[in-house]
């Protein structure tokens, strides 16, 4: 898929479903609050939030004091509605418009968090070019967190094929750079009531190589 493909398809997404209306909808990001928690960052620690363009993270980070939020997303859309709903704070975020397997990074960041977004990449050049720039923009002892569906879970989500990991198929693609810390099972209910098996790991960047 394209990136102007993927973008079509995330704006109308969010053009024709409200907030809460997508099964991915969290009101409370608990888990990846509390994994970014495990990492011991400080408030100071530079975040950036790959496919989170109305998830309520930004929202809970800024609430807990974090100071460097940035936003990477395909969806002007999705940031709309997230900068309705966080008001004057939206200002203090930085807002990326971009396709993660074409965006250059201009800083490093000491987390990258990113929940349902790499699932989607189902060709293998795609998920290489993610890493390449996860890789430029992970400072060394920085750390990754990635949220999918379980090898157990769904097959498809919002119309599009996905590709399921557990931590070992993530540790694979990211390779050797990438130190494990600890894995997690996640079984997310949708607004509808349905439930989604996830699994989210947490990586530390052990060299620059």
């Amino acid at each position: 898929m394209s990136t102007s493909e993927r973008q079509t398809h995330w704006q109308n997404v969010y053009q024709t479903k409200g907030e809460g209306e997508v099964s991915w909808f969290e009101a409370n990001p608990a888990i990846s609050l509390d994994l970014i928690r495990a990492t011991g960052v400080k408030a100071d620690a530079s975040i950036i939030d790959v496919g989170g363009g109305a998830s309520r993270l930004a929202d809970a980070l800024s609430e807990q004091g974090f100071k460097s939020i940035t936003i990477l997303d395909l969806s002007e859309k999705a940031f709309a509605t997230s900068r309705a709903r966080l008001g004057a704070r939206a200002a203090k975020i930085d807002w990326i418009v971009a396709d993660i397997t074409r965006w250059q990074p201009t800083k490093t960041y000491g987390i990258w968090h990113d929940r349902a977004a790499f699932h989607f990449l189902t060709e293998p050049d795609d998920r290489a070019a993610y890493v390449r720039c996860l890789r430029k923009a992970v400072r060394m002892g920085g750390h990754v967190i990635i949220g999918t569906f379980a090898p157990d879970g769904p097959q498809r989500c919002s119309g599009l094929p996905v590709v399921r990991h557990d931590a070992g198929s993530l540790g694979k693609v990211l390779g050797p750079s990438f130190k494990l810390m600890e894995s997690r099972r996640h079984d997310h209910q949708t607004p509808a009531g349905g439930i989604q098996q996830f699994q989210f790991s947490r990586f530390q960047r052990i060299n620059g190589a």
